[in-house]
């Protein structure tokens, strides 16, 4: 069968669109969390009041020294968040931020929070479950 040369710019027009949005919504492709796995990170390595994005997790250390972690997804299109400031965590997709001690959404299009996760300290390490 032949094609004509605007169907086969329609075809094309259409597969670069849905690869476009699977891509935007998926965290993988964007080093995003989600995950349910551990993820060990050194107590050194995240800044004294402040924050560390890092295998899929942001971890907050508070200016008591208390560690808190949430899913670095992005809940709106699942992008990752890559910036971590004194006062928000930020995702580059859309531009939301977030609440680095409550996950809070602050700032949209995000609409829910990031997911929290569960951190402990143990000996120079911080487990994420």
């Amino acid at each position: 069968m032949t094609s004509t040369r605007r169907e086969a710019i329609g075809t094309a027009t259409a597969v670069g669109a849905a690869a476009t949005l699977a891509a935007c919504g998926n965290g993988d492709d964007e080093g995003g969390g989600g995950s349910t796995e551990s993820v060990r990170i050194a107590t050194a390595d995240v800044p004294e009041t402040g924050g560390l994005v890092q295998d899929g997790v942001v971890v907050i250390r508070s200016a008591d020294g208390e560690f808190t972690a949430f899913d670095a997804e992005c809940p709106h299109q699942g992008c990752a968040v890559s910036e971590v400031t004194s006062s928000a965590i930020i995702c580059p997709c859309h531009g939301s931020e977030f609440d680095p001690g409550s996950g809070e959404v602050t700032q949209g299009p995000a609409e829910e929070g990031l997911a929290s996760r569960t951190a402990t300290v143990e000996d120079d390490e911080i487990v994420i479950s």
